[in-house]
């Protein structure tokens, strides 16, 4: 068996760990803090192979929603669990 020096091992997990962690633009279109989700009008999100479109999501935490009104423009991140989409990061686009 070949082994792969541990520096070289570093350097592609550092190369591959962008596409897990895959941050999307989008426009808030409405935020339901009651309910805990967000309407966003995003872009197409290829880790989901999913097309651009508008959107109500549930957050992972409600907290991220206190300071989002409708028009912020934000990046997210978003994961699929059991058949359902989460908003796991809100940043506001700078």
């Amino acid at each position: 068996m070949r082994k792969v020096p541990l520096y070289a091992l570093a350097a592609l997990l550092a190369l591959a760990g962008p596409a897990w962690a895959q941050s999307v633009k989008a426009t808030v279109t409405k935020v339901d803090q009651a309910a805990g989700k967000v309407t966003l009008d995003h872009e197409r999100i290829p880790k989901l192979d999913m097309d651009a479109m508008t959107m109500a999501y549930k957050v992972k935490d409600p907290a991220m929603l206190k300071d989002l009104k409708s028009g912020d423009k934000i990046d997210f991140e978003v994961d699929e669990a059991n058949g359902q989409y989460t908003v796991t990061k809100i940043r506001k686009a700078k």
